[in-house]
């Protein structure tokens, strides 16, 4: 999996950075939304858990796949701007700690 940065900007408002990329995997499976974050986080050097994919779009017999994602400063911050749909796809759980630890 080739990842390349089509576009950056920096949101100051949201203090999020805005990033549009094109995923090479030909002859591969698309890849997975966690799989994505992770790259990311690696090429911008910040922790997996504040990066939002929020769109992949495969293209058809190519191999290709372009997508959008979010990368926040906090945790914080991702919980107070993205929707509650996006935060439990990227991972984010709605239940307390205590909660899950004891299900």
């Amino acid at each position: 999996m080739k990842m390349e940065i089509k576009e950056q900007k920096d949101n100051v408002l949201q203090e999020r950075t805005e990033v549009c990329f094109v995923i090479d995997h030909a002859r591969e499976a698309t890849p997975g939304r966690n799989a994505v974050a992770e790259e990311l986080a690696k090429q911008f050097n910040t922790k997996r858990n504040l990066v939002i994919v929020d769109d992949l779009k495969s293209v058809y017999g190519v191999g290709k796949t372009n997508g959008y994602a979010k990368i926040y400063k906090s945790e914080d911050l991702a919980k107070k701007y993205e929707n509650e749909y996006l935060l439990k796809r990227n991972g984010y759980s709605d239940k307390p700690a205590e909660e899950e630890a004891q299900e």
